[in-house]
């Protein structure tokens, strides 16, 4: 049964959160003026306007989580509606099957079921397919709890990795006339990228008294006990992966110094010390802009951390307009000189040699790839007296177009 939720309160519980967070950043700026202004004028900030300034700052991240999550919340659309069962009768078996699995322990009609669709009665851990509304909202969750499957390119695959081919020349071009002869091009050098798709699991637990309440939406319950635990894990990884059983993450690529970038490299801007500079701080991330190519530039994004977004929400231009703007509306993202910022919290804080921004086209740059399908395994033995249900998923994920992204690093 699918709770009844209250779409008005939700509604004003998300109007009443962005008003908060609209007069928080008001706040934050009149009172980084006033120490902006003692600074001018005493060559120092009052230590009482710099803890109110910390004080707001940090009310105004609390503001931005609340809103975040209610938006989230929000956002969670009903699983497995009576329509949706009603126009598909294979979905309608395949989830009575699984709710008796699920409660029970019953497996023989989810194996007749994949036995009918030829596929496999289990994977190597043992387990059963859920159902495709099931899956589909794990999926989309995380798509929207984790920041960066949520500005990447994803990929369904049916197989244990995803090959793609590259040029890494490019073909050879030139001018002919209309009538000329038309010399052969050279080979373009063609080279293989691969992304294997790792595996992901979880393993929620619950009461069988929970399971027998037949009150209790257990496809919501599946659903929402793992996919906070795959957000993290996923997020973490498309971060900082280092390739090893789990997807690799972008840091974890090669970098070199852009004025000698090459490909197979991240290129990397320096900001000269292990903080921004103190004259025009706001310079290095226009040399971070301007080092993405044009055609990349117009879909990048800034991805960093809320430590690192506190910082740079005090630069101002030389027209003394602050730089990062919060959202416009509800629904939209903060934005930094007019590109929206993503919050990573799994992006390193500002500290010496740590590429702590991350400016690029996501969508063109990094690749996720889901292999289709999410298995549960019932284990009525292993924690008696609760039964657990270890629930896995293939993922991976790497660097595409090693062009699309450029790292600010705080180092000399």
């Amino acid at each position: 049964m699918i709770p009844i939720v209250d779409t008005k309160a939700v509604s004003d519980d998300v109007a009443s959160a962005f008003e908060d967070f609209a007069r928080a950043f008001e706040a934050f700026k009149d009172a980084n003026d006033t120490r902006l202004s003692e600074i001018e004028t005493r060559l120092s900030s009052d230590v009482v306007t710099d803890e109110k300034l910390t004080r707001i700052d940090s009310a105004l991240d609390d503001a931005k989580r609340r809103l975040d999550r209610l938006a989230l919340d929000r956002s969670r659309p009903p699983l497995g509606s009576s329509a949706d069962i009603a126009r598909d009768p294979v979905q309608a078996e395949h989830k009575a099957a699984f709710h008796s699995y699920i409660r029970t322990g019953e497996a023989s009609g989810l194996k007749r079921l994949e036995e009918k669709a030829l596929s496999a009665g289990s994977g190597p851990d043992g387990g059963y397919l859920v159902p495709d509304t099931v899956e589909s909202e794990v999926l989309r969750r995380p798509s929207a709890v984790s920041p960066i499957r949520a500005i990447s390119s994803v990929r369904v695959i049916s197989g244990g990795q995803y090959k793609r081919a590259f040029s890494v020349t490019g073909l050879a071009t030139g001018w002919v006339g209309e009538t000329a002869a038309r010399p052969q091009t050279a080979s373009p050098t063609l080279s293989e990228m691969s992304f294997p798709a790792m595996e992901l699991y979880a393993m929620p637990a619950a009461t069988q008294t929970l399971l027998d309440d037949a009150v209790v939406d257990i496809d919501r319950w599946i659903a929402e006990e793992v996919e906070a635990a795959f957000a993290e894990q996923e997020s973490t990884a498309f971060v900082t992966g280092d390739g090893v059983n789990k997807p690799k993450g972008f840091l974890a690529a090669d970098t070199v110094e852009e004025e000698i970038w090459e490909w197979g490299k991240l290129g990397v801007v320096r900001t000269g010390g292990a903080t921004f500079p103190a004259a025009n701080p706001s310079d290095v991330l226009v040399d971070l802009i301007y080092a993405l190519k044009a055609g990349y530039r117009q879909n990048a994004s800034f991805v960093m951390n809320r430590k690192t977004q506190s910082a740079i929400r005090r630069f101002k231009d030389d027209n003394g307009q602050y730089l990062w703007a919060p959202p416009a509306s509800l629904g939209q993202v903060a934005t930094l000189m007019g590109f929206p910022v993503v919050e990573a919290e799994d992006m390193p804080d500002i500290a010496a040699n740590e590429c702590a921004v991350a400016f690029g086209d996501f969508k063109r740059g990094y690749l996720i790839v889901d292999r289709a399908g999410m298995r549960v395994l019932r284990d009525p033995y292993s924690a008696k007296p609760y039964v657990l249900f270890y629930t896995t998923k293939r993922v991976g994920g790497g660097v595409q177009d090693y062009a699309a992204i450029k790292l600010l690093k705080f180092s000399a």
